[in-house]
């Protein structure tokens, strides 16, 4: 199920009921299954279908369709749940706690508390190599030295976070905060993201060249105006950074690094409209 706009979600669950009754289809096929014991066959329906009571005379206990879900144990409205996921996915920019909590009337630190439980349940619990080809790449993120007063400035990359970044061609991307920009911090990032044997596309960055044994290195010279290299190049992984940069300058700018990965992550999961 798609939904084309905000205001077509909206008249699709206009009600509490009708949002459970979606959850109950979706997660049960419409047969409420006991999240205690796995029973199935038989269910009671109790607080006027806001929760059911097991029929297994060795269980018996109470539950909803919420639990064991990223619902369960908070008082926010479903409505306000389903509003929250279209508004954060459909946003390219992203959206800061504080202008969802503006949109659901909610607020900041339930706003906050919203966006961080759905980017958890969106997030890749069982992640899986990047393969075949493999476009790789590293960014600086954090505040810009021209603001900092005269006698604070202390260069171009200080005091921010340096961001790697993976992306198997047509395929998912994959991102990692390092220390540096070393050979080691590098090596160690592409091992753990890109599967041995693959092809490997990068600059011409000094701590790329000691991959040569497990993959197929494929440089795009940009020290020298090369930007495509017989079939390949960076476009990819730089499209991407592109689009990071204007979803943090379209959130609350005063995030410490540790937010960033979060954010990095959120990202590389590929997130759509609810569905």
């Amino acid at each position: 199920m798609k939904f084309a706009s905000l205001k077509e979600l909206i008249e699709k669950f206009p009600t509490e009921e009708s949002c459970r009754e979606f959850l109950i289809q979706q997660r049960w096929n419409g047969k409420p299954v006991c999240p205690h014991c796995g029973y199935a066959e038989k269910a009671y329906v109790i607080e006027g279908g806001k929760r059911f009571k097991c029929g297994n005379k060795e269980c018996y206990k109470k539950y909803s369709v919420t639990v064991g879900t990223f619902f369960e144990n908070s008082n926010i409205k479903l409505k306000d749940w389903f509003i929250a996921m279209y508004l954060i996915t459909a946003h390219k920019k992203g959206i800061s706690s504080c202008q969802l909590a503006r949109d659901l009337n909610v607020d900041q630190k339930t706003a906050w508390f919203m966006l961080h439980r759905i980017r958890g349940m969106v997030s890749n619990q069982a992640p899986e190599m990047l393969k075949e080809e493999v476009q790789v790449d590293e960014t600086f993120v954090g505040g810009k030295d021209k603001n900092r007063h005269k006698n604070k400035k202390r260069g171009y990359n200080d005091n921010k976070g340096m961001v790697f970044g993976a992306l198997e061609t047509g395929g998912k991307v994959k991102t990692k905060v390092l220390p540096d920009v070393s050979g080691k911090s590098l090596k160690g990032a592409i091992n753990e993201f890109v599967h041995p044997g693959s092809i490997m596309v990068s600059d011409d960055a000094r701590g790329y060249s000691q991959v040569n044994q497990e993959y197929a290195h494929v440089i795009v010279n940009h020290s020298r105006d090369q930007y495509v290299n017989g079939a390949f190049h960076t476009n990819g992984i730089e499209n991407f950074w592109s689009l990071l940069r204007g979803v943090l300058s379209g959130s609350t700018t005063k995030y410490p690094t540790s937010i960033y990965s979060v954010m990095l992550t959120s990202l590389a999961t590929g997130i759509t409209r609810v569905t």
